[in-house]
């Protein structure tokens, strides 16, 4: 009787410790795992970090907008429609970050009315294939196309006081476009103080080079006389 209890208590005892022994083990590898998890996530991050190092970040800030797009198609026809308007003697159409701009060269002995209602004409006829209301207006919270027609009657000399740029341009946010003669001032005296700033910094750097440049002549004059002397001393010698 005595070793039936003897042997129950040992049983009894030997559950315990082996109740301890899981008890013990399971609140380790949980203690593990909530080290291990943060630990291993920070090692992800740097990882990641180094090997995207020098490689640039990309992204699509128009995701979900400009739609519906403009086409290659779309483009050359617009391209093809401006060239054969009157009066343009060389034109390009560009797509450069969701602006469409139009450029048009016209005579050179165009004035600035000329130029604006160029620029007015070429406007229409890209319109006439591109809807406004559907390809440059904000619709449902949505970015579309800025578009902008750059007319000017001169490729080079373009201090000239001839010299006529007009862009007629139109955002998204925009219900109508406006023209805008960028090749006036809007502060002339102001556009003239900045002219005479940058020739009389011309002259100044001008004459301070042609001062170094005389100072190192003078000097490679003088060095060069030294050594005549010297020479003609050791042949007397």
């Amino acid at each position: 009787m005595a070793s039936k209890k003897v042997k129950a208590a040992a049983a009894k005892k030997a559950a315990g410790k082996k109740r301890n022994y899981h008890t013990t083990g399971f609140i380790f590898w949980i203690c593990l795992i909530l080290i291990a998890t943060p630990i291993a996530v920070l090692g992800w991050i740097l990882l990641s970090s180094a090997m995207d190092t020098g490689k640039p970040v990309l992204g699509n800030r128009y995701e979900g907008d400009l739609d519906p797009a403009i086409t290659s198609e779309q483009m050359t026809e617009v391209e093809q429609a401006v060239a054969g308007l009157e009066g343009i003697e060389d034109s390009s159409v560009r797509m450069v970050t969701a602006t469409m701009r139009v450029y048009a060269d016209v005579p050179d002995e165009w004035g600035i009315d000329d130029v604006k209602s160029k620029a007015s004409e070429i406007y229409e006829t890209v319109t006439g294939i591109l809807d406004p209301a559907v390809y440059f207006t904000q619709a449902d919270g949505r970015k579309m196309y800025d578009i902008e027609i750059h007319v000017y009657n001169l490729k080079e000399n373009r201090d000239a006081d001839e010299f006529v740029y007009v862009i007629r341009n139109k955002t998204s946010s925009m219900s109508e476009p406006i023209s805008s003669v960028v090749s006036e001032p809007l502060d002339a005296e102001l556009a003239q103080q900045l002219r005479d700033d940058v020739i009389a910094r011309e002259e100044a750097e001008a004459a301070a080079k042609a001062e170094e440049e005389a100072r190192q002549a003078e000097e490679n004059g003088e060095s060069g006389e030294g050594g005549e002397e010297a020479s003609s001393e050791d042949s007397e010698g």
